[in-house]
């Protein structure tokens, strides 16, 4: 089978990704045809959420049929509601007496500070992205839900660098496949952890990046709450049951911890999705410590594959792409 190093390489899901560059958002749908069993951890203190509750394991529901990814803050909640309409009219969804309810939980970003702040996902772009999902390559950077994401904004956003949409799977010895997804869009920087160079984070006046306990020792930080937060997904074929694919999303938090300094934190929304397609067996412990490491790499990815936009360098920008922490 043929290996798109991309969360599709898991069997199952579907990745749709539509963007405005004009207005600097977007939306990354997941589509899971057949349902997959899903757990979630919100890890950070400012999250832009939907369907989550369903999703703790006491609840009843137990597949959902979409993930969906935003730009726009608390107003990209809306695509979810085109994903939703996209997935009713191909008849998926869970079963009721009086049809089909697709279950679409989502997260969203703040991406409100750059481009066109008016212009937001709505159930048009959900409903687009859905009608598009695929197996298959698919460009990583500044689209989707990582169209206006940024990273390093400890001084405001003026002093911010690009972040963007990331991608990654690895495939295990025993057949278990582990992908992740993820749109990178921290108040911190980011670090590549096996080298401790700063890819890319908040810049002083002379544009060099420097570190991040630099600008948390100055009060007080020139931002506002929020505006940030990195939110993905990371998905195997694994057999796993809702508890288990909780305890999943929270191992793979680590993958954000690893990359991001600091995660978490009270003006990062940060939350995981995780996926379990039911194939294949393998531990929690298993699946959960690959997910983390493909989740790191799908975040040095996006950081990567990110291009500059107006009055915001991009990795790639920088001349030799140090900072300090080398």
């Amino acid at each position: 089978m043929r290996r798109f190093n991309n969360i599709t390489d898991v069997p199952g899901i579907r990745v749709g990704n539509v963007e405005d560059l004009r207005a600097l958002t977007g939306c990354t749908v997941l589509w899971v045809e057949e349902g997959a069993v899903c757990g979630v951890d919100v890890r950070g203190s400012a999250p832009g959420t939907r369907e989550t509750d369903l999703l703790n394991p006491i609840h009843l529901v137990e597949r959902v049929h979409a993930i969906c990814l935003s730009g726009g803050s608390a107003y990209g909640l809306d695509a979810a509601g085109g994903v939703m309409q996209y997935l009713e009219e191909q008849g998926c969804g869970f079963q009721t007496g009086a049809g089909v309810v697709p279950i679409v939980p989502a997260a969203v970003l703040f991406d409100l500070d750059v481009g066109d702040g008016q212009v937001r996902p709505d159930r048009e772009m959900g409903y687009r992205a859905a009608s598009i999902a695929a197996r298959g390559s698919f460009p990583l950077g500044n689209v989707g839900a990582g169209c206006g994401a940024t990273v390093g904004k400890m001084a405001g956003p003026r002093r911010a660098m690009k972040g963007g949409l990331g991608s990654a799977s690895r495939r295990w010895e025993n057949g278990l496949i582990v992908g992740a997804i993820v749109a990178v869009n921290a108040l911190g920087e980011v670090r590549d952890p096996s080298t401790g160079q700063i890819l890319a984070g908040t810049r002083d006046e002379d544009g060099k990046i420097r570190s991040y306990l630099h600008w948390l020792g100055k009060q007080p930080l020139s931002f506002s709450g929020g505006t940030n937060t990195t939110i993905g997904v990371v998905a195997a074929n694994a057999r796993l049951t809702k508890a288990q694919a909780s305890k999943v999303a929270t191992m793979a938090h680590d993958g954000l911890a690893r990359t991001i300094y600091p995660a978490h934190t009270m003006l990062d929304g940060d939350t995981l999705f995780a996926l379990a397609m039911g194939e294949v067996e393998a531990s929690v412990d298993l699946v959960g410590a690959i997910a983390a490491d493909v989740l790191a790499e799908a975040v040095l990815r996006a950081i990567r594959s990110a291009e500059g936009i107006e009055g915001v360098p991009a990795y790639r920008d920088l001349q030799d792409g140090r900072g300090e922490g080398h």
